[in-house]
């Protein structure tokens, strides 16, 4: 059971996405919102812009728990882990990666429809991520889920601005429907500081553009349970993880430093 004091909305298994109300206090959130700005003031290779140069800054960055403090704070000393270890029903969770996205005031550019575990080098199920803003979401700009998806297929993922297939051959896997006009079930929540959804990494979603004078910070963090194994992939990773198969071969357990463990059944930090 997850613990008295975070309310679950939703049901993971069922929809493969929930929100969790409450789940962080006002000092995580100032972690979060700490390991964010660290984050933007000293941005690394892989950062990126994901939105057009008409737009108004999207901003993506990958993999700085270890170069920054601030992210690696949170990541260990908040309660996500724990909250990631009982949505998955797994008696440990290793952190995958940190992923900070942030959309400034007015961006128009919708993150479209995807699947994540295509993009990654890891296969099973107890998987989850979490995204967790530190600014109030409104409905409209929150990161909506089309429920069931995580049951599969594999859609072919396309990169965000311009559409192309840069991962598999074209027609190599099915193509996204189109959700709303075939009658999918679409869900999301408008969030507050302090609440996060929680969503496998196989689940369709996607979110709006930030309108108005608000901005959309958000740390996203990705944690694999006990089934979780090393799967290389013949198309570039993203985000990559150079010479992992030099360590870990297929199949294998993700024991390696880059993934360290953050929770143990038991642990009630």
């Amino acid at each position: 059971m997850i613990a008295d004091r975070w309310v679950v909305e939703g049901d993971l298994a069922r929809d493969g996405a929930v929100c969790v109300r409450g789940a962080f206090t006002p000092e995580h959130v100032a972690m979060a919102e700490a390991a964010i700005e660290a984050n933007l003031a000293a941005l690394s290779p892989l950062a990126k812009r994901a939105s057009s140069d008409d737009d108004a800054l999207f901003v993506e960055d990958f993999c700085n728990w270890q170069r920054l403090p601030q992210m690696e704070r949170f990541i260990r000393e908040s309660p996500a882990a724990h909250i990631a270890a009982e949505l998955t029903g797994s008696s440990t969770i290793r952190l995958y990666h940190d992923h900070v996205l942030v959309k400034e005031p007015g961006t128009r550019q919708r993150t479209p429809w995807h699947q994540d575990l295509p993009y990654y080098n890891v296969d099973g199920r107890q998987n989850v991520s979490m995204w967790f803003p530190v600014d109030p979401v409104p409905r409209e700009s929150t990161l909506d889920f089309v429920a069931g998806t995580h049951r599969g297929p594999w859609y072919m993922p396309r990169t965000f601005l311009d559409d192309r297939a840069d991962w598999f051959p074209e027609g190599a896997l099915a193509e996204l429907p189109d959700f709303a006009a075939d009658g999918w079930h679409v869900i999301g929540w408008e969030l507050a500081p302090g609440d996060a959804v929680f969503f496998d990494m196989l689940t369709v979603h996607g979110s709006g553009g930030v309108p108005g004078g608000g901005r959309r910070r958000v740390l996203s963090v990705r944690f694999l349970g006990d089934d979780m194994v090393h799967a290389p992939r013949d198309w570039p990773t993203s985000p990559p993880f150079p010479d992992l198969e030099s360590t870990l071969a297929p199949g294998a357990p993700m024991e390696h430093p880059l993934f360290p463990v953050l929770f143990v059944h038991g642990d009630r930090r």
